[in-house]
Parts: structure tokens; sequence; C-alpha cells
């Protein structure tokens, strides 16, 4: 399978991947993220080239998505004798994606504040 068109970042989608590198999602997660929920599917070139990252760059955003259960894939077979070509979608949609993060930082915050209130008492015992 061969993209005729490769969708590029527009700048409303290039804030919106650095919103989520503001609170701690990895750059290259970020914009493969941002990538896919803009489009309805793409091959791992077509996310090289659209979001301007290296292939094993996109390898290891693909297998974070993966383990998060944040896409899915299928393969598709090449034009040539090659190998399947892969083609990733969003496994839900990218409002359900930011509710489960958005959960995750609220724990990651709680828990933070939980051993700042802990320190606190420990000082005042001593």
């Amino acid at each position: 399978m061969r993209s005729d068109k490769v969708k590029y970042f527009t700048p409303k989608e290039e804030e919106l991947a650095e919103l989520l590198m503001g609170i701690g999602i990895k750059r290259n997660v970020s914009k493969v993220l941002v990538y896919l929920a803009s489009t309805d599917e793409a091959t791992s070139r077509d996310i090289e080239r659209g979001t301007d990252l290296r292939q094993p760059e996109v390898s290891i955003a693909m297998r974070y998505l993966k383990e998060c259960k944040w896409i899915e894939t299928r393969e598709s077979k090449s034009e040539s004798k090659g190998r399947p070509v892969k083609i990733y979608t969003l496994s839900r949609p990218i409002t359900e994606i930011m509710d489960t993060i958005e959960k995750e930082k609220k724990q990651e915050a709680r828990h933070q504040l939980d051993l700042i209130q802990k320190m606190r008492e420990t000082i005042s015992l001593q």
C-alpha cells in the first residue's frame, strides 16, 4: 500500500503535541498520537514523514502506544515482493485517550502531594 498523500502537521497539531509534551508525554509519543488522531490510518513511513521523526523514534512510540492499547495494527500486502506494510489506527477516540491521560496525571499529582504531606508530618515530629 502506497500513500499518495502524506499528511503533515498543521500549526494546531504542533500546538497539541507541545501541550502533550508539557504534561510529561514523551515527544515522539506526543507527535505520533496527534498524527494518528488527525488521520484515519497511516503507515510507519507516513508517520515518519508527517511528524519529521526517524524510523527508530516512530518504532519506540508505537511500542508505547501498543502497550497502552491505544492503537490497532493491520497488515497490507506491499506493492513489491517485500514485507507486508503495517497500517496503524487509534483503537479509540482521542478524547477517551485524553481522559485516560488526565486520570493518570491526577493520580500522580495526588501521590506527590501525599508524599509532601508525609514529609511535613515527619519534619514536625523531630
